[in-house]
């Protein structure tokens, strides 16, 4: 909606979730670059004007911020939300509204909805070359760790079928509820000391990724001979760790804070000047800030944040991002990106050990591919 103050637009994160500290971060940086883009003359001479929602902790409560959203606030578009739950409890509110969600986290695929814009990887840009390079740098055996909901089945489910294609094996599959209990994770990965996998792959999220990693180094294990892998492990989690709980495990995203590219640093220079130098960034936060950027573009285009006019606009829509130059394919409203694979090292910073050399169009429907460990090269 469009008013004399400008164009009204949803931010929908939480602060006390499970992945709240992953969420704040995407919330600064939506922030950041509404600023950037009122900073360069808004849309037409109008800024964007943010209106946050209060936010739960459960997957209805986001549903209830949204209608306030929609209903009480009028926006015609929401940045947020982040665990696969919370998208699935507010997209029927959007879409029975005829509004848009922009969702700036990786997810399981496998969903397309004509009011909903995906930011973050799908499994084409993330599993395929995790589990290409756990297969060939460590071995095809693996154990499955995840939290009790649809991201982790979905993810596991993928993850299976590709390591499955690689002749690999999945030697047990193991979930528990969210907010475990410290003691239940070392209970499980008790089962990584008797079943001795390649590599432990865990869709665990939030502050259970700080559980597991905690427990992974009370048995001590070894990540040089079997690490944690994972897509979700990010800045956020990592700064809750000690270095010796950290380091030597491994994570696959198309953005990590330790890119060192011009776009990057400029990013997170600006980040840390508004948030404080020990605010941590992470590549939900870097896709959110990205999204903003892309909506401001399309907008301008567009005309403003009528909602037919925009959808439009962003098929094809560009923007040079921090992980690199990023596109919008119109076809499925999900986002072109830069798969890379990192390694935490002893300052628990994530080293990066693989990058592609392209982005990589999305398919969020993988049902056909081959997957072919020594295709992945080294840069």
């Amino acid at each position: 909606m469009t008013t004399t103050t400008g164009h009204r637009v949803g931010l929908l994160f939480s602060h006390e979730s499970l992945t709240a500290a992953t969420e704040i971060t995407q919330e600064n940086a939506t922030l950041l670059a509404i600023d950037e883009v009122n900073a360069a003359g808004g849309i037409d001479g109008a800024p964007l004007v943010p209106v946050s929602a209060r936010v739960g902790a459960q997957p209805a409560d986001y549903r209830e911020a949204a209608e306030r959203l929609c209903d009480r606030e009028r926006v015609p578009l929401i940045f947020g939300t982040h665990m696969s739950s919370t998208r699935k409890a507010v997209l029927p509110v959007v879409e029975s509204r005829r509004a848009l969600l922009f969702y700036a986290t990786l997810y399981e695929g496998f969903e397309y909805s004509p009011y909903c814009f995906y930011g973050g990887s799908v499994p084409n840009q993330n599993s395929v070359q995790l589990a290409s390079y756990v297969i060939r740098h460590f071995g095809n055996r693996v154990l499955f760790i995840g939290g009790q909901y649809v991201y982790p089945r979905e993810s596991n489910r993928i993850m299976r079928e590709l390591y499955e294609q690689a002749g690999g094996e999945v030697v047990d599959e193991v979930y528990l509820p969210l907010n475990a209990p410290q003691e239940h994770l070392a209970e499980v990965l008790k089962r990584a000391v008797a079943l001795r996998p390649d590599a432990i792959y865990s869709t665990m999220v939030g502050r259970d990724i700080v559980k597991l990693y905690r427990a992974y180094r009370e048995l001590e294990l070894d990540p040089a001979r079997m690490p944690i892998v994972s897509l979700a492990t990010n800045e956020t989690d990592v700064a809750a760790l000690t270095a010796e709980q950290a380091e030597g495990h491994i994570t696959a995203a198309p953005y990590f804070a330790s890119l060192d590219t011009a776009p990057s640093r400029r990013f997170a220079q600006a980040y840390h000047a508004r948030f404080g130098e020990d605010s941590p960034i992470t590549a939900g936060a870097e896709a959110a800030y990205s999204q903003v950027h892309l909506v401001a573009d399309a907008a301008r285009r567009a005309g403003g944040l009528a909602v037919p006019d925009l959808v439009r606009a962003l098929d094809g829509a560009q923007f040079q991002a921090p992980q690199g130059l990023v596109t919008i394919d119109g076809d499925t409203q999900h986002t072109s990106l830069w798969p890379r694979i990192a390694r935490i090292d002893a300052q628990r910073q994530f080293q990066i050990i693989y990058a592609a050399r392209a982005a990589v169009r999305p398919v969020p429907y993988l049902v056909d591919h081959a997957l072919d460990p020594q295709a992945l090269t080294l840069p």
